[in-house]
């Protein structure tokens, strides 16, 4: 319901069904999924219908919850249950707007609003308000923001589980504007909890700043994951980099770009405007042989908030191209000695940057 009375495309349909039991979806050829949540498979569609349930803290995390599915449940108890008011919106059989939270209001005026005193409940709710600030670019709730800051300060985010988070951070990645996710994080204190090696940043305001505008011009140019996160890794440290990563479980792909970025991103600026000797150097480092599409996004994460990177962009890849087209087994054969091999292929190679540069 959100999305379409934001008038965005519906890419998925949730529904609840009311009255029922496990039982009786089964019997009408549904296929129950999952074992925590009673939701079922449509026989024909595959999509998901739920069954309508209440929820029950029980202990600390996301994971703490007693779920009661029941035919006495309404679908107005169910929406209770939600995170945030436009989440808590739906359309009866006759297509009537069912809006006990007023989130309809809240869509128009653009804010993020909590349900219920429930949403302290759950920490990854802290992660899903930040990610809705970054889609949408609504702004928070006064009362919202207090309570998230509760929750943050009482220590209930420490219970998420590190693929949880980096699952709504790389989700949140993906949003057309990501540095409003960390800004929301921020300032409710959760960042210094889930991602302290970012929060660091803002020790410098600066350095904080060009972060931030890294990672949103890599989101504007439609950058890939791996490339958005290292977009935003690069002025960490790499030893930041290798913690942050191996605490959330973060995909090998997104922390080796990282690392890289945090490493070399600098030598890439540099890159663009030296020498043949300085390309092929990070050609090398970076294993653009075997590796082209990364250090594409290498150089995707390193320019993107600098100005005017267009030409710089295009020499490095110019050059790259010349690079790989060097035949590097037919020299391995020629070589007389082993030693050799490396000394002659990188040989030839800085002579086709040369060229594809021009320079001496």
């Amino acid at each position: 319901m959100r999305d379409e009375l934001l008038g965005l495309p519906v890419k998925d349909r949730d529904y609840v069904v009311v009255g029922a039991t496990p039982e009786e979806m089964a019997g009408q050829g549904y296929k129950p999924v999952g074992k925590d949540f009673p939701v079922f498979l449509h026989p024909r569609t595959q999509e998901e219908y739920a069954l309508a349930r209440t929820e029950r803290k029980t202990a600390r995390g996301y994971h703490g919850f007693e779920i009661r599915a029941a035919p006495d449940v309404t679908l107005e108890q169910d929406l209770a249950r939600r995170d945030l008011t436009i989440n808590a919106i739906a359309r009866d059989e006759d297509g009537r707007l069912i809006d006990p939270f007023n989130g309809a209001a809240d869509l128009k005026a653009g804010v993020l609003r909590h349900v219920s005193a429930a949403f302290a409940e759950d920490p990854v709710r802290i992660l899903r308000v930040a990610r809705f600030a970054a889609r949408y670019g609504f702004r928070v709730a006064p009362e919202t923001m207090k309570l998230m800051r509760g929750m943050a300060a009482s220590g209930e985010a420490d219970a998420l589980v590190a693929e949880r988070v980096w699952q709504e951070i790389a989700r949140g990645l993906m949003e057309e504007k990501p540095s409003r996710m960390f800004e929301v994080l921020r300032e409710c204190g959760a960042l210094a909890r889930v991602m302290p090696e970012v929060d660091a940043l803002w020790v410098d305001a600066d350095i904080a700043r060009e972060a931030m505008q890294a990672l949103d011009a890599a989101a504007g140019a439609g950058a890939t994951l791996p490339a958005r996160f290292a977009a935003l890794a690069r002025v960490l440290d790499p030893l930041a980099v290798e913690s942050l990563a191996g605490r959330l479980k973060i995909p090998a792909d997104c922390r080796e770009l990282a690392l890289l970025a945090a490493r070399h991103s600098n030598n890439v600026l540099d890159a663009a405007e030296e020498g043949a000797d300085s390309v092929l150097a990070l050609f090398n480092v970076a294993d653009a042989w075997r590796r082209p599409e990364r250090f594409g996004d290498l150089m995707t994460s390193s320019f993107a908030a600098e100005p005017d990177t267009g030409l710089a962009r295009a020499r490095l890849e110019r050059a790259l191209e010349a690079a790989v087209a060097v035949k590097a087994g037919e020299i391995a054969k020629e070589s007389q000695r082993a030693d050799l091999i490396r000394i002659n292929i990188d040989a030839a190679r800085l002579e086709a940057i040369r060229k594809a540069l021009g320079s001496q």
